[in-house]
C-alpha cells in the first residue's frame, strides 16, 4: 500500500497492465487493474452469464415456427 501512495504511476508501469494485489498488513485488500483490463473481464463475465442463459433455454420445450407466417405477420 506505501508503493502504491508514494508513487502510484510507477506501480502501474511496472505492472504492465497485470492487476496488482494491494496489501494491508500482509493481507489482501483489493486488486487494481488497468481500464483495458476491468472491461474485458466485464465482457467475459456477461458473455458467461449470456452462454448459462443459453444452456438453460436449450432444455426448454421447443415451439415449432413456420418463416413464412412469421414474416407475413400472420
Amino acid at each position: 500500500m506505501s508503493e502504491l501512495k508514494a508513487n502510484p504511476k510507477e506501480v502501474i508501469n511496472q505492472a504492465n497492465g497485470e492487476p496488482v494485489l494491494i496489501l494491508r498488513n500482509n493481507k489482501l485488500k483489493a486488486y487494481l487493474v488497468s481500464a483495458d483490463r476491468f472491461e474485458r473481464m466485464h465482457e467475459e463475465l456477461a458473455d458467461y452469464a449470456l452462454l448459462q442463459m443459453t444452456i438453460k433455454r436449450m432444455g426448454d420445450e421447443s415451439i415449432p415456427v413456420n418463416v413464412t407466417e412469421l414474416s407475413s405477420g400472420a
